[in-house]
């Protein structure tokens, strides 16, 4: 019997090169706005990954879409714990 898995794909790719000027400022070109459905005054976390004490990579995730994958995740975690503690109590 054979079993298909929804396995999700995840691509990445180099959209631009950017610049950090004087100010510590970056421009995100239009092409790449566009692409990720960013509007004027949208907010990103900024999200660093290390390897060892150095960051290898810093991300720029939409806060709603940051937002959302967390309720995702925490909201069956709470839930679980919420209704454990619960039970311990009765």
């Amino acid at each position: 019997m054979c079993h298909k898995h929804h396995v999700p794909v995840h691509r990445q790719a180099i959209e631009a090169v950017v610049s950090i000027d004087e100010r510590g400022q970056i421009v995100l070109p239009k092409e790449v706005r566009e692409k990720a459905g960013l509007k004027p005054r949208d907010k990103l976390a900024v999200v660093t990954h290390m390897h060892g004490d150095e960051v290898a990579f810093i991300m720029l995730i939409p806060v709603e879409r940051l937002a959302e994958s967390l309720r995702r995740f925490l909201g069956p975690l709470l839930r679980e714990i919420l209704g454990q503690e619960g039970q311990e109590e009765g």
